[in-house]
């Protein structure tokens, strides 16, 4: 009978289904608040943190980068990051926000992932920077570990574009003409 490969493979691809995330195009990302560190702000030359929200992010065209407290997560998507960069997005209608999962980072290495978040804040202060300690965003997002997520959003929060993992040469430009055409 066939049936019993196929309930084989079903199961074995359960684990997959369970780990993808819930952000869906078109939909609002879940609203989660990190107390424990939170948002970098940066006050002449001195980073303090505070509460953030994801509801904070609403008003501006974003473009939020959920990276692991990893050196190869930050880089998966520094092509795009770059790109933005050079784009010179006004800053009234547009703000990029990186969300790092310092809970996935390598073993003793959250003090590291931390201070280089700092160094990010000093380096692109206009940026909207978020140490998530506990790793609570990505869990609420459901985001794979050691990996990067982009999300473009529009000012009122809806989703308008979803992935995880590095971005091709084309979903750079695709994310970059989202982000013109909702300015």
């Amino acid at each position: 009978m066939k049936l019993k490969p196929l309930l084989t493979i079903a199961m074995l691809c359960l684990p997959t289904l369970a780990m993808a995330t819930n952000l869906q195009v078109g939909g609002n990302a879940r609203s989660i608040s990190v107390k424990d560190h939170g948002e970098l702000v940066l006050n002449n030359d001195t980073i303090t943190y505070q509460a953030w929200n994801s509801k904070d992010m609403l008003g501006k065209v974003r473009v939020i980068q959920a990276i692991a407290g990893r050196s190869s997560s930050k880089e998966m998507n520094a092509t795009l990051m770059k790109a933005i960069t050079d784009a010179k997005f006004p800053e009234d209608s547009y703000q990029t926000t990186t969300i790092i999962n310092q809970d996935d980072a390598m073993w003793g290495t959250g003090s590291f992932v931390k201070s280089s978040a700092e160094d990010s804040k000093q380096e692109f202060p206009w940026s909207s920077m978020v140490l998530d300690k506990h790793g609570l965003v990505a869990n609420a997002w459901q985001l794979k570990e050691d990996n990067s997520a982009i999300i473009v959003q529009d000012k009122q929060g809806k989703i308008l574009y979803v992935k995880e993992g590095a971005l091709t040469d084309g979903e750079i430009q695709q994310v970059l003409t989202m982000i013109n055409d909702n300015l």
